[in-house]
């Protein structure tokens, strides 16, 4: 074999060994994937719930708005793997540990974009609604959430994307995930292992994004004043 041939075996190799590995345990790489978007989806889950009503509650008292968005942000700058550290003592090992870390790093960007997206919503459109009679709750529900909804899809979109690569950390406290290939990557020095743990998760990251675009291009604002418009009618 002359020098030319074996290094571009060698180069398909590197490019090509990792499918070879994945496709020859297809019932780990599975049960793995799995387990990493369980982890990213119930993070993420946990955080909306969370951020979403105290961003509208900031939204409706600025001290509490100062307070709100101070602790999201310094959620967001504890390390992962210290959110791990810190708490498998008590939640112990598995699962539970690696979700919280997830959540606190995705309470951030949907905080901070629930705000933005109700406080950037043009006030004559509030005030129109308050016009027609309508109370807070029914301005929120009609008229803020909805324009608001891409702004809050935009931060939801972010922290996905942030947090399927927060969920690789599991493997530290036997949480699984693709992690596990990554840490046996390294640990035996395989290559092929470690990309088959580390490229799915960054095609995931494109398949989330791409997802959340689509999501946030059904949510546009003319679309949302199509709506708003047919319930002023109603409430008219």
């Amino acid at each position: 074999m002359t020098l030319g041939v074996h290094a571009s075996w060698v180069l398909s190799s590197a490019f090509t060994g990792w499918i070879d590995y994945i496709v020859a345990n297809q019932d780990q790489f599975l049960s793995l994937l799995e387990g990493h978007l369980v982890m990213v989806g119930i993070g993420e889950f946990l955080a909306i719930s969370v951020a979403v009503p105290a961003g509208i509650a900031a939204t409706r008292d600025p001290r509490a708005a100062r307070i709100i968005e101070n602790l999201g942000a310094v959620a967001q700058t504890i390390p992962a793997l210290g959110v791990v550290a810190l708490t498998f003592t008590f939640l112990g090992l598995g699962k539970a540990p690696t979700i919280l870390a997830i959540t606190l790093y995705a309470l951030f960007p949907i905080l901070k974009n629930t705000v933005a997206g109700i406080q950037n919503i043009d006030d004559s459109k509030t005030r129109a609604g308050r016009g027609m009679g309508m109370t807070n709750l029914q301005r929120l529900r009609r008229i803020e959430l909805p324009l608001a909804l891409p702004v809050i899809f935009a931060g939801i979109r972010t922290s996905t994307v942030l947090c399927v690569g927060v969920a690789y950390i599991g493997v530290f406290v036997g949480a699984g995930g693709l992690g596990v290939w990554i840490q046996s990557g390294l640990t035996s020095v395989n290559y092929d292992v470690m990309l088959a743990g580390a490229i799915p998760g960054a095609l995931t990251v494109i398949a989330f994004d791409r997802g959340f675009s689509v999501l946030e291009s059904l949510v546009t604002p003319e679309g949302v004043s199509r709506e708003e418009m047919a319930d002023s009618g109603a409430a008219a």
